[in-house]
């Protein structure tokens, strides 16, 4: 599979976050895989972190490699296709992961639900499974 991280993918994959589900998890780390950061992701990291929402030691670009991934360009050919979109989403970040993976034939890894009303998008689940509470019998 050819794999587009959204941006909280990426950040929890770097810090081995709970949040990251098993499925996710052994895709990008399946060696079969190909694993693609856009430049949309960096940018939106570059965005939070001057904002002071998150933390990313050094560059983006260095934390990409780091991984092991392959930095993924935007296009103009993605940029048109954002104005193709349903508005079900309004993250101009998010749309243009949409975009990308709709034109490049990618499968979009994220835990944003709405991803799933995108007809056409190849969508893998990032979310780790919920544990189910245990309810107590009625005596």
């Amino acid at each position: 599979m050819r794999l587009l991280l959204d941006t909280h993918v990426f950040l929890w994959w770097r810090s081995d976050a709970p949040e990251l589900g098993d499925e996710a998890r052994r895709a990008i780390h399946d060696p079969s895989n190909e694993v693609y950061i856009s430049a949309i992701v960096g940018w939106e990291i570059v965005i939070k972190r001057a904002l002071g929402k998150l933390e990313l030691e050094g560059t983006v670009a260095e934390a990409v490699a780091e991984e092991g991934f392959t930095p993924w360009p935007v296009e103009m050919a993605h940029v048109d296709e954002v104005a193709r979109l349903p508005m079900h989403h309004l993250d101009p970040f998010d749309r243009l992961l949409i975009a990308q993976a709709r034109i490049d034939g990618l499968v979009l890894v994220s835990a944003d639900p709405l991803i799933q009303a995108y007809d056409g998008t190849a969508h893998l689940d990032a979310r780790a499974a919920r544990r189910r509470r245990r309810r107590r019998a009625v005596p």
